[in-house]
């Protein structure tokens, strides 16, 4: 019997793991397909990419660099998803979280460095989950469709930092490009010893960590995963969904916002339009890929940092267009929601089944 549910759930997460990885799959095969039509030699692209990912310890550092605001973003949408939720507003909590925390340092100047940098985490964390609950709040009480709300909030948070940078917050020195005061040396996180790598990837493992934990292993999260398989038969038990919804889109606009503290704290040093990266949008994509598993959203992030980092040695080796990346991660995302038909439907990974 113990032997029987082990293979059953062996199976089970097989199927997790295979089924993904077939669609990521075909989708480099089809960009590779996409490439040999304009002349570019398949084996080359996948050779390229590869060392512009992980091929020396400095793709390494910079496939790193880029999954730390990745892994927070996409909780911003695995979150949410535990209770049936399909929020995409990661990039506008990242852009009102980076304006917190560069508004909160500016205010702090002559601080001790690390209240600064405690103080800009929290205002990020709590500015950005606000924006997000807002979205989870409007679904719950009012009905609107929280997709659409939160991608709608995304718009609204870009339009504030262009009016507040190019305006109330802009430095007179900014000329060229609109950009806040810069937050000061001393108030900058740093990077891990003995690399180039900030600290926002290790909080993006711990916040990934916590969050598992909280879904999986706590009674706040088992009701969380009630709620979202059917929500009806949470409130007929009593359970609070409202409060569920809005602590549950309150901590993932904080992964979201987050990231945008440690984008200002660890690479920007000051608020400006390069923050609007698109970090966000590719976290929507790791999240769908990691099945909206936290911990699986680590690996998946590593792989999509690692396919943003390419894209410089695409360009300079192949002469693609350095967005050329963002093609595939739309092929990427496209052969994943195709391959969500595909669960359920292989019996070698159906419990019960003897091999």
């Amino acid at each position: 019997m113990l032997r029987a549910a082990f293979f059953d759930r062996l199976r089970g997460t097989a199927e997790y793991i295979v089924i993904p990885l077939l669609a990521l799959v075909a989708a480099l095969i089809a960009f590779g397909i996409f490439v040999a039509l304009f002349g570019k030699n398949p084996l080359d692209l996948y050779f390229y990419m590869y060392q512009g990912a992980f091929g020396t310890w400095f793709s390494w550092q910079n496939t790193l660099t880029r999954a730390a605001p990745l892994i927070l973003t996409a909780l911003c949408t695995a979150l949410p998803a535990q209770l049936g939720l399909v929020i995409i507003g990661g990039e506008g909590a990242l852009l009102m979280g980076a304006l917190a925390a560069t508004s909160t340092a500016l205010l702090l100047q002559g601080a001790p460095a690390l209240v600064v940098q405690m103080a800009m985490a929290l205002a990020g964390m709590t500015v950005g989950g606000a924006w997000i609950a807002l979205s989870g709040g409007l679904q719950h009480y009012r009905g609107v469709n929280e997709t659409i709300s939160s991608l709608l909030l995304v718009y609204i948070a870009l339009a504030l930092l262009n009016h507040l940078v190019e305006g109330p917050m802009r430095d007179p020195a900014s000329l060229n490009k609109p950009s806040t005061s810069e937050i000061g040396a001393a108030n900058m996180i740093g990077t891990i010893p003995g690399t180039d790598v900030h600290w926002g990837l290790v909080f993006g493992i711990v916040a990934a960590i916590l969050a598992y934990l909280l879904i999986f292993h706590t009674t706040f999260g088992f009701a969380a995963r009630i709620a979202g398989g059917n929500v009806r038969a949470a409130k007929a038990v009593g359970l609070g969904v409202g409060r569920l919804v809005l602590i549950v889109c309150f901590l993932a606009g904080a992964a979201a916002g987050l990231a945008g503290m440690v984008e200002v704290a660890a690479v920007q040093g000051r608020t400006n339009a390069n923050l609007a990266a698109g970090y966000g949008f590719t976290g929507i994509l790791v999240a769908f890929l990691a099945r909206h598993n936290p911990l699986a959203v680590i690996p998946v992030a590593l792989l999509l940092g690692g396919i943003n980092a390419s894209g410089g040695l695409l360009q300079r080796r192949l002469g693609l267009p350095d967005a050329s990346v963002l093609v595939l991660q739309g092929m990427i995302f496209v052969s994943v929601l195709a391959s969500e038909t595909l669960f359920g439907r292989f019996r070698i990974f159906r419990p019960g089944v003897r091999t």
